[in-house]
């Protein structure tokens, strides 16, 4: 039985002399929604692609569902739902199209293929515009239907990079009700953000700067510690701002 969804150990990756992600420690629980709070360039976007598989650390270890990222890359592509930060989507196919090429990546049971694939459809309100070339969607109807096609083999663990950049607010809202669905079924999420209104969706969220974690617990917690301190009713980017200058005083 496994303790946890993602447990990483002291990973860091260079790129060069770049150090993007720098010696960073968490876990993740099972049906947890964990969130990736910090700006572009942070690191969150390198320490999803670590964890999918898809780039080795050059030290420490990840575990996701029990796979080593370094050595059961397959494993954990197989068992893992990915969205991208840009669109995973074949632009030049169409919406019919990308629900079948997932399909058939993921392997999903032919039997089950037409249900999954209706579901999509609607839920990404594209009834009727089956045939339609996906290039001429709107970004929040391409990341509504991006993310069907990443849940189309019911994984357990689902990484969305910055799912909702670019969205419309009633949009977001409805992407972070999926995503609250998927915690109720039990289903772990990884979500990285820069808006501090999502962060507050989370169970828990790591502050990311300049590679590192500098602090990770529920957003209450974060907001209560910091009201502690410095007397105040703090904002999550309160939070942020207090904690990422905190860090930089230290060095």
């Amino acid at each position: 039985m496994l303790k946890y969804a993602i447990e990483v150990a002291n990973m860091t990756k260079k790129f060069g002399s770049f150090t993007a992600v720098d010696n960073i420690s968490f876990t993740v629980d099972k049906g947890e929604i964990f969130g990736f709070l910090g700006p572009n360039g942070a690191g969150k976007t390198t320490t999803i692609r670590m964890l999918c598989g898809l780039l080795a650390p050059n030290s420490g270890k990840g575990i996701v569902g029990g796979f080593d990222i370094s050595k059961e890359e397959e494993k954990i592509k197989e068992n893992i739902g990915y969205m991208s930060q840009k669109f995973s989507l074949y632009d030049d196919l169409t919406v019919s199209e990308n629900i079948d090429f997932y399909s058939g990546i993921y392997q999903t049971k032919k039997e089950t293929r037409q249900e999954k694939k209706e579901a999509i459809i609607k839920n990404a309100g594209l009834l009727g515009r089956e045939k339609e070339i996906t290039a001429h969607l709107s970004t929040s109807i391409k990341q509504h239907l991006a993310l069907g096609c990443a849940l189309i083999h019911d994984p357990k663990i689902v990484f969305l990079d910055e799912p909702t950049a670019g969205v419309d607010p009633i949009s977001r809202r409805k992407f972070w009700k999926v995503i609250k669905d998927l915690s109720d079924k039990g289903i772990t999420t990884l979500v990285s953000t820069h808006y501090m209104d999502e962060a507050e969706h989370c169970n828990r969220i790591a502050l990311i700067s300049g590679g590192k974690i500098i602090a990770c617990d529920a957003p209450y917690n974060l907001k209560l510690k910091i009201k502690t301190i410095e007397n105040m009713t703090p904002s999550l980017e309160d939070v942020f701002v207090f904690l990422v200058e905190k860090e930089r005083r230290s060095n």
